[in-house]
């Protein structure tokens, strides 16, 4: 049994076999090979998992996310963040981090953020005097903010495997998303001052004004949709619907940048990555039932028990484990796999499953751009060709602030869950 359910995917994942199909191949080995079970399982438990109440506004908040990216308003979110910021020093970077954490509030999607906020501050970056290193580095990391500031399509799955309050894991992602920013924010400012970088912009009331007017379309969009969800208007299906369409009103009518063929071409992209999702969602549904059928949860906990490991070194077990995980796999394939192990582990060491959703949603963040197979990287590097002997080293410094910012939410339980009790309603 377990060279079906552990040896077998390892060996397809290295063979380069895609998530879906590595899943899939391993439950069909092992209800026709071990188990005398009906093959009839594999459809329902297929159709069970995409069937899950919050996974349907994950087709929406796709959809949002592209007509921002394609509409106009990630370039209206550069210039307000830049306005505001004026002259401090490292303005451009500290305006990508900015923007990537505001642009993530729309689209959920890391890699999404990369190539919409990416292809407008690359170029910036460099003529502004970042080398080519540093550049591509926090273009990549800060991309990864998206899947930790609400609305988080990896938050959307996890509670969905987890059987968790969508509403409260996003009210917990807010602060933890607001720190990692805040410490790439400190970092890109002594990495500026010791690097000689400022860039030579002044505070303009103008100009602040006249991109804060043109920005408010855009900036209406994350209001909507978090506004909606924690003022108790509207679910977060609902509020991913009115966002599409609010999208779609600010991307052809006000700022004229979609038209209505273009917009009906966004739709398309759109369907082809929720069905990339879904699949997964899919085939993982599968997986997981076989696993907790054939009590690998229970196992794993029993083992951790008779460690008699303290919660401390359990959450430290728990980051290692996904860490690693993250640089294997993307975090939707991580997180529909490895909830239904983690969870009952967390349980019996007494861990808050909200909290254990943001430790998961943070590692596998950290995960999208960490070598050899951070999904930002390979964006990245696709976007701005730049070699991978410049791009990896520009990742360390900030694999290691993000590390940082982890340890920080993960002992810091009260950071995550403390906004839950006022916005998670």
């Amino acid at each position: 049994m377990i060279w079906v359910l552990v040896v077998l995917p390892i060996v397809l994942l290295l063979l380069g076999f895609p998530i879906f199909t590595i899943l899939l191949m391993a439950s069909i080995a092992m209800i026709t090979l071990i188990m005398d079970i009906e093959p009839s399982l594999l459809h329902n438990q297929m159709f069970n998992a995409v069937g899950s109440q919050p996974l349907f506004a994950v087709p929406f908040f796709i959809f949002a996310g592209a007509i921002m990216s394609q509409g106009g308003i990630s370039r209206r979110l550069v210039d307000w963040i830049l306005s505001l910021i004026g002259p401090a020093r490292g303005s451009m970077a500290l305006t990508t981090v900015g923007t990537c954490t505001v642009f993530g509030a729309i689209s959920g999607s890391s890699p999404a953020t990369v190539a919409a906020v990416g292809g407008m501050m690359y170029p910036s970056l460099r003529e502004k005097g970042y080398d080519e290193k540093f550049s591509s580095g926090l273009i990549a990391s800060s991309g990864a903010i998206a899947s930790i500031i609400p609305p988080s399509i990896a938050m959307i799955l996890y509670a969905a495997s987890a059987e968790q309050d969508v509403t409260q894991l996003f009210s917990a992602g807010i602060l933890p998303g607001i720190l990692i920013a805040g410490l790439m924010a400190g970092y890109i400012y002594i990495y500026a001052r010791r690097n000689g970088i400022r860039e030579h912009g002044s505070f303009d009331l103008r100009r602040i004004g006249r991109t804060t007017l043109s920005g408010l379309p855009a900036l209406g969009t994350p209001a909507i949709i978090l506004g909606g969800i924690y003022g108790g208007i509207v679910t977060p299906l609902e509020s991913a619907g009115v966002a599409c369409i609010w999208g779609a009103l600010v991307a052809v009518f006000i700022y004229r940048e979609l038209t209505w063929k273009q917009l009906w071409h966004v739709s398309v992209e759109s369907v082809y990555l929720t069905a990339q999702v879904l699949i997964i969602v899919a085939a993982s549904g599968v997986f997981s039932y076989l696993l907790t059928i054939n009590q690998i949860p229970q196992s794993l906990t029993s083992m951790l028990q008779s460690l008699e490991a303290s919660q401390f070194q359990v959450l430290l077990l728990i980051n290692i484990f996904l860490l690693i995980v993250g640089c294997l796999l993307d975090p939707a394939s991580a997180i529909l796999v490895l909830t239904p192990l983690l969870v009952p582990i967390a349980n019996a060491a007494g861990i808050d499953l909200v909290h254990l959703g943001i430790i998961m949603t943070v590692n596998l963040s950290i995960g999208m751009f960490t070598p050899p197979f951070g999904l930002n990287i390979f964006v990245t590097q696709a976007l701005f060709k730049v070699p991978l002997s410049k791009l990896y080293p520009g990742l360390v410094p900030f694999i290691f602030v993000n590390l940082i910012g982890l340890a920080v939410i993960t002992y810091w339980s009260d950071l995550s869950l403390f906004l839950v009790p006022f916005l998670g309603r």
